[in-house]
């Protein structure tokens, strides 16, 4: 992922802001080969502002029951 316009130095790293921030990016903007974080995906969920059709097919992915 690569965004110049946030200094996650001022947000603090390791901020819930800077880890709903960074969620949001990889989601809307691209995995950049990496994985997605399931646990902070479903933590932060209700925090997200995403893409209606990603939301839409994350919550598929995320919440589906396996038969």
């Amino acid at each position: 992922m690569y965004n110049w316009s946030v200094d996650l130095n001022k947000m603090g790293r390791n901020s819930k802001d800077a880890t709903i921030w960074r969620l949001e990016q990889t989601i809307n903007f691209g995995l950049n080969g990496k994985k997605l974080n399931k646990f902070l995906t479903k933590r932060y969920w209700k925090n997200l502002r995403l893409d209606p059709a990603r939301r839409k097919f994350l919550k598929f992915l995320l919440w589906t029951k396996k038969s």
